[in-house]
C-alpha cells in the first residue's frame, strides 16, 4: 500500500463554496472581534443542534478554561483520567486541582458510582467527558451535584450532534464545551463552543472570551483572548450543510469495521447506544498491550497510522502535582485501546485491508 492513511482526515467543503464567504470577509474588512460570520455560525449551528446560547471560542481548550472561570471554581475538580491532556491542562491552568475517578470498563466514561468517595470539602465541581461522544451517566452526576452543591462541566469535545433522551447532550451540566478542531466531526479548522442554558453565564462567557469587556465597552471581568476569527467561522458555515452526509458516511464505515472485527473474540468495543453516538471515532480494544503493539507495528509498516487515544492514563503523569493513585480500569483500557482511521473519504477497501492486517496480527 503506497498511500498513507492517518487516523483522521479533515473534511473540507468544495473550495468554490468557501470562496464566497472569504469574499464577504474581504468586503467587510472585519477579520475578528465577534464579526458577522461568527454570529451567523453561532446562530446556524445552534439551530442545527437544537440548542440555545452557543458561544463560539477560539478552541475547545480555551472553552474549558473559560467555563471554569465563569463558574468561579476553586480547589478540587473531579474528573476522568481517560481523556485528552487538554481536559487536565484547563483545570491546572485555572489553578484548580484535578481529582481522578476511575472509568467504567464498558462505556469508558467516568464511573459515576465512584464519584462520591472522592468528594471533599475542597471539591467545587465535576468535569465529565463524553468519551468518543458516548454520553456520561448524566442523571447520576446531576443527582450528586445537587446533593453536594457542586457545579458540572462536560467536556463534550467529541459530542456534536449527539442527542440524549430527546435533547442535545450539550444541554446537560452548567456548561458544556465542545470542539471544532480540524479532526472533529464538524470543523472550523480551529475552534470550539461553550453551551449553557443560563443567560447570565452566557453573558459572562462572552465577556471572558474578549478580555473581560462588557457590552458597553467597559472592562468588567478578568478575561482572555478566546475569540474565533471570521475566517474560521466561514469554514464552519461552508461545511455545515454537509454534516448529515458526513454522519451517515462515518456510521457506515464504523459499522463495516465492527462487522469484520467482531468476528474475532480478541477484539472488543466500547459499549454504545447507536442512537446516542456520532461515530466520530473508531476505538477498538485488544486483549493486551502486546497484541496492540504488534498490530500497530504491522499497520505502520503498511503506511497506516492509527492513534492510541488516550495513552497514557492521565493519573500516571507526574507534572501536575497530583498524588499518583492506581486507577486499574483506566490504566488497563489506555494500554489496550487503539483508534483506527475513520473519516469521510476513507474507502471500504482501505477498511477491509486495515482489518485484515489487524486480524493477522492476532494469530
Amino acid at each position: 500500500m503506497n498511500k498513507k492513511i492517518y487516523v483522521t482526515r479533515p473534511f473540507l467543503p468544495p473550495l468554490e463554496e468557501y470562496i464566497p464567504y472569504i469574499e464577504q470577509i474581504w468586503e467587510s474588512g472585519i477579520l475578528t472581534n465577534d464579526g458577522e460570520m461568527v454570529k451567523r455560525l453561532e446562530k446556524e449551528l445552534s439551530n442545527a443542534l437544537g440548542i440555545e446560547n452557543l458561544i463560539a471560542v477560539a478552541n475547545g481548550t480555551l472553552g474549558l478554561q473559560i467555563a471554569i472561570k465563569a463558574l468561579d471554581l476553586t480547589g478540587e475538580i473531579i474528573t476522568t483520567p481517560f481523556t485528552f491532556i487538554a481536559t487536565l491542562r484547563a483545570i491546572d491552568w485555572q489553578n484548580c486541582t484535578p481529582v481522578f475517578v476511575d472509568i467504567d470498563s464498558e462505556t469508558l466514561n467516568i464511573d459515576s458510582k465512584k464519584i462520591e468517595a472522592k468528594i471533599t470539602e475542597k471539591t467545587s465541581a465535576i468535569l465529565g467527558v463524553h468519551v468518543f461522544s458516548n454520553p456520561c451517566d448524566v442523571e447520576s452526576i446531576e443527582a450528586i451535584s445537587k446533593k453536594y452543591n457542586l457545579k458540572v462541566i462536560y467536556d463534550a469535545a467529541h459530542s456534536l450532534f449527539v442527542n440524549y433522551k430527546g435533547k442535545s447532550i450539550l444541554e446537560y451540566g452548567h456548561i458544556s464545551v465542545t470542539s471544532f478542531h480540524a479532526v472533529k466531526l464538524f470543523n472550523t479548522v480551529e475552534g470550539g463552543g461553550c453551551i449553557t442554558k443560563s443567560k447570565e453565564l452566557e453573558e459572562r462567557i462572552k465577556q471572558l472570551r474578549n478580555f473581560g469587556f462588557d457590552k458597553t465597552g467597559n472592562i468588567s471581568d478578568i478575561g482572555i483572548n478566546a475569540k474565533m476569527s471570521e475566517l474560521h467561522a466561514a469554514m464552519g458555515l461552508a461545511s455545515l450543510k454537509y454534516i448529515d452526509k458526513i454522519k451517515i458516511y462515518r456510521k457506515e464505515k464504523h459499522d463495516l469495521y465492527k462487522k469484520i472485527l467482531s468476528e474475532h473474540e480478541k477484539i472488543n468495543f466500547q459499549k454504545i447506544d447507536s442512537e446516542q453516538y456520532n461515530y466520530s471515532y473508531m476505538p477498538v480494544l485488544f486483549q493486551c498491550e502486546k497484541t496492540l503493539l504488534r498490530a500497530l507495528e504491522n499497520l505502520n509498516k503498511n503506511n497506516i497510522f492509527p492513534r492510541r487515544y488516550f495513552y497514557p492514563s492521565l493519573n500516571k503523569l507526574k507534572m501536575f502535582g497530583v498524588d499518583i493513585e492506581r486507577l486499574p480500569v483506566a490504566e488497563s483500557i489506555s494500554k489496550r485501546i487503539l483508534c483506527l482511521p475513520l473519516f469521510y473519504s476513507l474507502e471500504d477497501g482501505d477498511i477491509e485491508n486495515i482489518c485484515k492486517i489487524i486480524l493477522s496480527s492476532l494469530k
